[in-house]
């Protein structure tokens, strides 16, 4: 055989594991973040059923939600500076275990101040997941097919949303709350043996490491302005991602009289809108650029607001709320592209996760807010101002930020990129 088909078949092989190596990346950031947000939503579902059984207000539980998104900052500096440090195999494994095994134990809580410290720890897990696995996901597929990758890998939170509904229709009631945490903590302990066993090292991290914690730090001072700017702009996403979906359910059981069978089959519905709308706005963002998509997806939930807070009946509230989530989530199908993109190579594993994880800080008292603003103005104004001001706002951020669409992640153009890039 001649060296030239020789080659062909070489360059074949190689392109056929990229796509294999690609697709299992994906798959496991994407899966874990499916289970990160099962555990989070879960806890939706139990606003009602955990304040009676630790003896405490609706308030107290929905605290607990609170501290879990107040935390998540810690995981994703802890986490995102290992992943820049030493690979981004090892600190997913890492976290999906230590995330896995504190939602496991958060169902034998047997008060409410074990089960506020349980959930706050649960933060830290949370935090550290979804950095880690969209630095490897992003730098793992090839830059044609990242915002496709990216609508993907975010619509595991959607996903992880609907199952978390699926088990309230039917693991709660024949199986008690406490299950519900046992499936989810059981279900994150199978991951880690996928990840060792098909998810290679991402090869961008291998060309940009940097020598020392330190070099990382130090690089992220330098790019402080930038860091503020990506903070802003998460806060604002936090705000429209948790102020449209957190006190939903109990919007819809106290101010619509709706019943929690009904309540859980329509998350199931505006969740199936939320994976649809997360992955045909990010595939449109490589066709018109990572932030007009952004724009242009934030129409959808401004239209639908009034059948979303005032519709009268079943079918319309469900409406609104597919569109809402629709919209809401094809903006976040973006995020993982436009932030890996915006971030320094070699931080690509630190800032991403880290900004994402402030913007959930500054955005954790969402619920607070909206339940305080409930008080004043009624249920359905509450969310109505609270969603119409982050959509402008946020809109303004979108419209005067920058962009690095199509960015490459290799310091030159070697092989491996080629290789990548071929696919």
């Amino acid at each position: 055989m001649s060296a030239e088909p020789l080659n062909e078949v070489k360059n074949s092989a190689s392109s056929r594991a990229s796509r294999g190596s690609g697709w299992h990346a994906m798959s496991a950031g994407y899966l874990g973040w499916a289970l990160d947000a099962f555990d989070f939503f879960t806890l939706v579902f139990l606003v009602d059923i955990l304040a009676v059984q630790f003896h405490v207000s609706k308030s107290d539980i929905v605290w607990t939600l609170t501290a879990t998104l107040a935390m998540r900052p810690v995981g994703a500096l802890l986490f995102g500076l290992l992943t820049d440090r030493y690979g981004r195999r090892g600190p997913l494994m890492g976290v999906v275990i230590f995330f896995s095994l504190i939602e496991f134990l958060c169902g034998f809580a047997n008060s409410y101040s074990m089960f506020l410290a349980l959930r706050a720890l649960y933060g830290i897990g949370m935090g550290g997941e979804w950095g880690v696995g969209a630095s490897l996901a992003m730098e793992s597929v090839p830059a044609r097919r990242r915002g496709l990758a990216s609508g993907f890998l975010q619509s595991g939170y959607s996903v992880g949303y609907l199952l978390a509904a699926l088990a309230a229709r039917f693991l709660l009631p024949a199986a008690g709350w406490r299950f519900m945490f046992w499936v989810g903590g059981a279900a994150g302990a199978l991951l880690p043996f996928y990840v060792w066993a098909r998810v290679p090292e991402s090869e961008a991290w291998k060309q940009n490491r940097a020598p020392s914690t330190g070099a990382i730090l130090r690089a992220a001072f330098r790019n402080s302005k930038s860091l503020l700017y990506l903070v802003l702009m998460m806060t604002l996403m936090m705000f429209l991602s948790h102020g449209s979906q957190d006190l939903y359910p109990d919007f819809l059981k106290t101010a619509r009289h709706i019943t929690s069978r009904a309540v859980s089959e329509m998350a199931m519905l505006y969740n199936v809108g939320a994976v649809l709308g997360s992955m045909v706005f990010g595939q449109l963002s490589e066709m018109f650029g990572r932030r007009r998509t952004i724009m242009a997806a934030l129409v959808l939930p401004l239209i639908s607001i009034p059948a979303w807070a005032f519709g009268g009946s079943w079918p319309m509230l469900a409406a609104g709320a597919f569109l809402m989530q629709a919209g809401v989530q094809g903006t976040w199908g973006i995020v993982p592209a436009h932030l890996t993109e915006l971030s320094p190579d070699a931080l690509r594993g630190l800032i991403p996760g880290f900004v994402y994880q402030l913007g959930i800080l500054f955005a954790s008292p969402t619920n607070t807010m909206e339940y305080a603003l409930r008080d004043r103005l009624g249920y359905s104004w509450a969310l109505t101002c609270f969603e119409a001001v982050t959509i402008v706002l946020l809109a303004i951020v979108i419209l005067f930020g920058p962009e690095q669409h199509g960015k490459s992640f290799f310091r030159e153009s070697g092989a491996q990129e080629k290789e990548l890039t071929a696919n």
